[in-house]
């Protein structure tokens, strides 16, 4: 007989070290033809954190994604940013991105003000152009020129070629620490984190009693992630620790023998391929922090953590047995199941 079950689990998570130095730092460079190198020692490991620091770095400055090129995780170069773990690079090293970024505008903005008579506080860089708002309307509409000899807008490229006239660079660096205090080795009192992502799996899975097989037929997965800097970004990860996760939950098991590894390859260490991963509906939930680049926090091991949790409370839930040993496999379920039998 097959039986069907939903369970839910929920978790959070700090991002970044526990309550540890965790700095990252970043260099900013916008060349004379208005594009951007960012210089950082964050290294891509599939994650598409140099997407994601590319798109910061445009949106500071105000040009498109294609003008920014990435040098990462070169050693010869770019400057220290941290290991790519513990979620951390989009909310650190992103930190860092931002400030190299603003500090580098900030050098052309205050030539932009020079160059339109106004005031930095003034002046707004969009789509390669230095554009003069009203300081006042909340909207940021842009100022109507009503001076002839005055216009309300300067390229790029032209500021830049004033800022080369009057012999500045326009370079920027930035690095960024998280605001935590170490735990009391005593006590276990501190703030680990400067932010927390948060998490909801729920997953629908079904049983067969007489073999013990559980399949996994859909989950669901709400992630806060804080401002979602490329969507399609965040829900390949979230899919990503799903499968993960699938396979901690059910096949994933290191063999031991007298401290021998028994399954040393992937033929019989079982992960998860393509045909076992059930429908995944990603729900991106942004509620933004207020110490993150524009708002985002991390996506990365959050993605992993409450499906095992999800899958065994659906398998508790469809045939009435827990299992506290993972992973679940069908004889441990079959074992659990005519135990129960035999007790009652």
């Amino acid at each position: 007989m097959k039986k069907i079950g939903a369970g839910i689990a929920s978790m959070w998570y700090g991002i970044g070290n526990t309550g540890l130095p965790n700095p990252a730092s970043a260099f900013v460079e916008v060349l004379d033809d208005g594009t951007v190198i960012v210089l950082t020692g964050c290294a891509d490991i599939g994650q598409g954190s140099s997407t994601v620091l590319a798109q910061i770095a445009a949106e500071e400055i105000g040009v498109g994604i294609e003008d920014v090129k990435v040098i990462a995780a070169d050693t010869a170069v770019t400057p220290e940013a941290g290991a790519t773990s513990a979620s951390r690079q989009t909310y650190i090293s992103g930190n860092a991105v931002r400030m190299a970024a603003a500090e580098a505008k900030k050098i052309i903005v205050e030539t932009a003000a020079e160059m339109l008579n106004v005031t930095p506080a003034e002046i707004e860089c969009r789509d390669k152009m230095l554009q003069v708002v009203s300081t006042s309307d909340k909207s940021r509409f842009l100022v109507d020129c009503k001076d002839s000899c005055r216009t309300n807008s300067v390229s790029l490229a032209d500021c830049l070629g004033k800022c080369r006239m009057q012999g500045k660079l326009t370079l920027g660096h930035g690095w960024f620490n998280p605001d935590t205090i170490a735990l009391n080795p005593e006590t276990g009192a501190g703030s680990p984190y400067g932010t927390y992502a948060y998490a909801t799996h729920i997953a629908e899975v079904e049983v067969d009693t007489e073999t013990g097989e559980v399949t996994v037929l859909n989950l669901i997965a709400a992630h806060d992630v804080g401002k979602a800097i490329n969507p399609m970004n965040v829900e390949g990860q979230i899919e990503g620790g799903c499968a993960t996760g699938l396979g901690y939950a059910l096949s994933e098991e290191v063999l031991l023998q007298e401290g021998k590894v028994l399954n040393p390859d992937l033929a019989t260490y079982l992960i998860p391929t393509s045909l076992d991963i059930p429908r995944i509906y990603p729900i991106i939930v942004e509620e933004q922090d207020t110490t993150g680049p524009f708002g985002a926090k991390g996506v990365g091991e959050p993605a992993l953590i409450p499906t095992a949790a999800a899958i065994a409370n659906a398998v508790y839930n469809a045939v009435g047995v827990r299992i506290t040993d993972l992973p679940i496999t069908s004889e441990k379920v079959l074992a659990s199941l005519k135990k129960t039998t035999k007790e009652e």
